[in-house]
């Protein structure tokens, strides 16, 4: 199934086709920050599913909680951050669902895992049914 998205200006749009071969809260340090959130939800796809469909990100790349280079793409003119790439990943894209349209679309992106568990807030509990994960595995 093909389902669109994009940030909240609008300027940046994409397509992803098919289902996530992961769909996973993230914990990390990271996320917290590029999400403004005390984690991020997150479905990874593989590149070859994903399109632009109008315009293009800027990037931001760090060394994640993993050690490893991760990159943000985001919108230059609102902020918001689409999807995330990087060694750990190769060949996928690192989607935030928070930018998909379809708020029933969501509704089938339940995370089945939780990364950095340990770094989850306390008043925060565990996603019911979910791998819990010390680390980005």
């Amino acid at each position: 199934m093909a389902q669109e998205g994009g940030c909240c200006c609008g300027n940046v749009r994409y397509n992803i086709e098919g289902e996530p071969v992961v769909k996973a809260l993230c914990h990390c340090s990271d996320c917290k920050k590029t999400s403004g959130s005390i984690y991020s939800t997150n479905a990874v796809y593989p590149e070859s599913r994903f399109k632009i469909l109008k315009g293009s990100t800027k990037e931001y790349t760090v060394t994640a909680d993993s050690g490893n280079k991760m990159t943000s793409h985001f919108c230059g003119d609102c902020g918001s951050t689409i999807w995330r790439e990087g060694a750990t990943f190769a060949g996928l894209k690192v989607l935030k669902i928070g930018t998909l349209d379809d708020p029933e679309a969501l509704e089938g992106l339940k995370p089945n895992a939780e990364l950095y568990a340990p770094s989850r807030v306390s008043w925060v509990p565990a996603l019911e049914n979910a791998k819990q994960a010390d680390k980005m595995s």
